[in-house]
């Protein structure tokens, strides 16, 4: 494994991590150093959550536009919506190349989250009278699943036929 200083550098989550479980080592060895080892170790291992919500956030952004401008029968904002989701992957490249490690959960992430955007866009169309027959009619085992390269790549689903 890369040392220390670097891991800091190269991918900032296995750096917490591995730095939480020194961490404990240290306590579980004995120190005369008066520190609270375990809720210190606690706190170095939570820096890298940060980075897990930021993906779990822009992910269910993604999916949440992605239904809606694949479902939604409204011509306008459309535009509106593919920036965030232009942004959202940037923002989620922007902390896989901080943390590489993460890339690994990403799967998962979509897998989650993408759930959770569904539902979200779900009660955003029907909010607006915008909820078609196809969506409504799908039941919770059928929702919605994009595949990671539609997520984080730059598809997008076709624009509506007038």
């Amino acid at each position: 494994m890369a040392d220390v200083k670097t891991l800091y550098d190269e991918d900032f989550v296995a750096w917490s991590e591995q730095q939480a479980e020194a961490l404990r080592s240290a306590a579980r060895g004995g120190s005369n150093h008066k520190l609270d080892w375990e809720n210190l170790a606690e706190e170095i291992g939570d820096l890298g959550k940060k980075d897990r919500r930021e993906l779990r956030s822009q992910v269910r952004r993604i999916v949440e536009h992605l239904v809606k401008l694949e479902h939604s029968p409204a011509v306008e904002p459309r535009a509106g919506w593919r920036d965030p989701i232009r942004n959202a992957r940037a923002a989620i490249q922007d902390v896989i190349d901080d943390s590489p490690s993460l890339r690994s959960e990403m799967r998962e992430i979509i897998d989650e989250e993408g759930k959770r955007g569904v539902h979200a866009a779900i009660a955003a169309l029907a909010d607006f009278g915008e909820l078609t027959e196809q969506l409504r009619a799908k039941s919770n085992r059928e929702l919605l699943r994009y595949a990671d390269e539609q997520v984080l790549g730059d598809w997008f689903p076709p624009e509506p036929k007038p």
